[in-house]
């Protein structure tokens, strides 16, 4: 579809954006650990029944081996959101955290950040399991916090242009929300024709409800919603040509008149 390369919107309240920065290396780590366990090993297997999400587990249907539980039930709601099956799952959601949760961290502020992306978190697996309560698959992945990321840059800056590689080729400026809706819409499409799939839309649409609402309540007093102004990204902003004073600008030299 699309991935976000770089937006121009600066930091207006805080200095470092060092909430998204800590989120990105724990994923990272984490799914460094993992990986280097080895995907079918013992350690990763218990690492995604113990700490991935499990609907029939959290409501009920079914019970984890004693040996399996490594945090309580509700925990799973978030710590889910920390394990990646492959190095393709894990970039394409720190990109998109990259890219966008900055703002929404100056936005909001470093703790009321990390409240709201533990709770788009919880909000997308909340979703998923309530379209498959009894589903024994364990939900990974942080694409439910990322969703809500997504929804609340929408809201507060709809019209900051972000270059995006589209269909993994194309680089192109646009405003943010036209990559940024259309993706939104694209979600909600896909939760209701691909409920078989392998990808959790249930979760992403989750999260974007969260998001959407978390935003409005969890935003510094004063920051406005649907930010009117148009910021270009640096790498095509133009500088305004420097035009001299007419005081200030040479005067041709005069001509002697002679016979």
């Amino acid at each position: 579809m699309f991935i976000p390369l770089h937006d121009s919107n600066d930091l207006k309240h805080i200095k470092l954006q060092w909430v998204t920065w800590s989120l990105i290396a724990i994923n990272a780590l984490v799914w460094g650990i993992t990986e280097l366990a080895g995907a079918n090993s013992e350690f990763t297997t218990a690492a995604v029944l113990g700490l991935g999400f499990i609907p029939s587990v959290v409501n009920d249907f079914a019970e984890l081996q004693p040996s399996l539980v490594l945090v309580p039930e509700d925990a799973t709601y978030i710590t889910y959101s920390f394990l990646h099956g492959n190095l393709l799952h894990l970039g394409s959601n720190m990109i998109f955290l990259w890219v966008f949760g900055d703002n929404v961290e100056d936005a909001m502020g470093h703790f009321r950040f990390l409240i709201f992306y533990m709770a788009c978190a919880a909000a997308g697996a909340f979703a998923h399991g309530f379209l498959f309560p009894d589903s024994e698959s364990p939900l990974i992945g942080a694409s439910g916090a990322v969703a809500g990321i997504v929804a609340a840059y929408l809201i507060l800056h709809p019209k900051v242009r972000v270059w995006v590689l589209v269909l993994g080729r194309i680089p192109l400026p646009l405003p943010a929300f036209i990559p940024l809706l259309f993706w939104v819409v694209f979600q909600f499409v896909m939760v209701v024709t691909d409920l078989g799939g392998e990808v959790s839309w249930a979760a992403h649409v989750g999260g974007i409800i969260g998001g959407a609402v978390l935003v409005l309540v969890l935003r510094r007093s004063g920051v406005p919603l649907f930010d009117r102004r148009i910021e270009s990204p640096r790498a095509v902003v133009h500088k305004t040509p420097q035009i001299v004073p007419e005081e200030q600008s040479p005067q041709p030299p005069r001509q002697k008149w002679g016979r």
